[in-house]
């Protein structure tokens, strides 16, 4: 019958003196010893702890040894208000294109993520780029979404190849001298994540475990100062910190609220700590402007959207939608701008504006 199990046959006994003497003969010849294999390549042969392989792309950050470069998020003084001009008039080259090209990530749960059923991107900053879409075309579907890796944002707007990226940008000081922001869209709690059994309560019980953040996120710098005798599993994204709490190879993620959330919604048996360890704040990045590129436009283009779907609640719907099952919320961020020099009779202010 196909696929049955059939017991193999005996062995003739000649057969098996003659596989003897040879399997003895061969233990007593010396293998060449390979001189040239560093620590690093005989270290997954003798880690006791060695199992399925790192996702791919990741590296192991052995405790302490990068000191942590502090993520300041509170020196902002705000982004460009909105102007009276319509749409048309702040993103003429947008408008005339017919279309947004916004750049996301497309595996993070419940915020940008492609859906396995439909294969369309879903999540709240989908939504939330279709909401500016709709205010400047009449039409939320105008959106032309481009993938955006960890750490390429800065680098997909210099080029030009997105009008701005959704893809839960905090606003950090360091991130400022590079990039214009819009009013926040999000406001977040840094947290951790566990495994039900794990055993850990907090950032004291870390000591010794390992803990899995995306690389180049502020989780990271984070990690590095509040877990200092902790090693740090750097993944190239979110989802694969999951299968390396799900493998045992981390016991902690540490993380914004909203970005745990799509991680616990994927398993029932992970749950996400009390403690919060920091805030932040999620924005729209938009390139800085520059001689050949005024992006101030853009910007207020941006936070008129922003303040719409305040005033409206449909920021409630896309929180409840979205968030609703897993985290509490105090409500959108409040609006934050800066203040600007008045302009001139004849002057629309949008000079004084540039970065």
């Amino acid at each position: 019958m196909t696929g049955a199990y059939r017991r193999p046959g005996r062995l003739p006994t000649t057969l098996v003196g003659a596989l003897l003497s040879a399997t003895l003969l061969a233990s007593c010849v010396n293998p060449e010893i390979d001189t040239s294999a560093t620590l690093d390549d005989m270290y997954p042969r003798i880690n006791p702890e060695a199992g399925p392989p790192l996702p791919p792309g990741s590296k192991v950050e052995a405790p302490g040894t990068v000191p942590a470069r502090p993520v300041i998020t509170d020196t902002w003084e705000g982004s460009l208000r909105p102007d009276d001009r319509e749409p048309k008039e702040r993103v003429p080259e947008i408008f005339q294109r017919g279309r947004l090209i916004v750049g996301v990530d497309q595996s993070k749960n419940l915020l940008s993520f492609r859906d396995p059923v439909s294969g369309q991107l879903r999540g709240f900053e989908v939504q939330l780029a279709k909401e500016i879409a709709r205010d400047i075309f009449g039409n939320p579907e105008a959106v032309d979404f481009r993938f955006i890796e960890a750490g390429d944002s800065l680098r997909g707007l210099s080029r030009g190849d997105v009008d701005m990226v959704i893809r839960s940008v905090s606003v950090t000081e360091d991130r400022l001298r590079r990039m214009e922001f819009s009013t926040p869209y999000m406001r977040t709690q840094t947290r951790l994540l566990v495994m039900d059994n794990s055993g850990i309560q907090g950032i004291d019980d870390l000591a010794g475990h390992t803990v899995c953040v995306a690389d180049g996120s502020t989780a990271l710098q984070k990690t590095r100062a509040m877990a200092p005798e902790s090693s740090i599993l750097r993944t190239r994204n979110w989802s694969d910190c999951l299968m390396s709490l799900q493998q045992q190879q981390a016991q902690a993620i540490l993380g914004d609220d909203v970005v745990l959330a799509g991680i616990a919604a994927q398993d029932p048996y992970t749950r996400i700590l009390p403690s919060i360890l920091a805030w932040e704040s999620y924005a729209v990045a938009i390139a800085p402007s520059r001689a050949s590129k005024d992006t101030t436009g853009l910007v207020r283009q941006v936070n008129a959207t922003m303040e719409r779907i305040q005033e409206d609640t449909t920021w409630w719907s896309m929180f409840n939608d979205w968030f609703g099952e897993y985290l509490y919320t105090y409500g959108p961020p409040p609006l934050q701008y800066r203040d600007e020099p008045q302009a001139e009779d004849g002057d629309d202010g949008d000079t004084d504006d540039e970065q």
